[in-house]
């Protein structure tokens, strides 16, 4: 039998696993809320998904890797466009969403409000 980590299985889905701060499991390590993937009915591995707040800790900190730099330091095009990305990816229904990125921005929550309405606007017209 082909161990969990070599199996194809995990090899396609560990970059998506990776890329939502998700645990990968042995299947009869999950818990309830763990999602079991399997493959031509063999349960291979189990899945654990983040808690809301960590997977927005995880984006912000993919977002930092993907531009080279602190996200405070992006100019305000580029901040834009980063609320842009967080409000498509649903960081906004966090709580305390608005803070934590404008904390990471180096911004007001208020900018964070308004970068959030221009874009709003902007698909209005």
């Amino acid at each position: 039998m082909t161990e969990p980590g070599d199996h194809p299985l995990v090899t396609a889905v560990k970059p998506l696993v990776d890329a939502m701060g998700a645990e990968m499991m042995e299947p009869g390590r999950a818990g309830r809320d763990d999602v079991v993937l399997a493959w031509e009915g063999e349960d291979v591995i189990a899945v654990r998904l983040p808690q809301l707040s960590d997977s927005l800790d995880h984006i912000l900190a993919a977002l930092e890797r993907g531009h080279g730099m602190p996200l405070a330091e992006l100019d305000r095009k580029s901040k834009q466009s980063v609320v842009r990305t967080l409000e498509a990816r649903g960081a906004f229904s966090v709580r305390h969403g608005v803070e934590t990125v404008a904390g990471a921005l180096g911004v007001s929550r208020f900018t964070v409000y308004n970068y959030l309405n221009r874009e709003n606007a902007s698909k209005e017209d």
